[in-house]
């Protein structure tokens, strides 16, 4: 998939070489997200960087459905999610209770349209979202 990569340098930099062994082909970058009339025809997704405050993608092609944006506190769950940690052990990570761990893995799963948090997480490393 071909894709423009958005943040800050050094940002870009470390996120690089996990979307390039995940098979994304980054066709350009930028420091800020294009509007929707400025981004070129060729490019099928925009993974922003941590930087931006969110990392998600928006995929111009029918393979998934689109993601909606995940929140900070459901990507730091989500990277936990893909440690394989139980709700137990994100919650006492990040100093929350588990059900409020068990509210944002079904925010998770809803917003990448997976079935399960296994589910969720295959979708986020294909999105780029998480890597493992």
């Amino acid at each position: 998939m071909r894709v423009l990569l958005v943040g800050r340098p050094d940002d870009r930099d470390r996120l690089r070489p996990e979307l390039i062994d995940a098979g994304f082909d980054i066709v350009a970058e930028s420091i800020e997200v294009p509007s929707g009339a400025a981004r070129p025809s060729h490019i099928q997704a925009i993974v922003m960087a941590p930087s931006i405050g969110v990392v998600t993608a928006h995929a111009n092609t029918t393979h998934e459905p689109v993601a909606e944006t995940l929140t900070t506190r459901e990507l730091e769950v989500l990277a936990h999610l893909a440690e394989g940690l139980p709700n137990k052990a994100i919650a006492a990570a990040l100093g929350i209770s588990d059900q409020t761990v068990k509210f944002h893995v079904a925010a998770i799963i809803a917003k990448l349209g997976a079935s399960n948090r296994t589910e969720a997480v295959r979708r986020a490393v294909r999105r780029g979202l998480v890597v493992v």
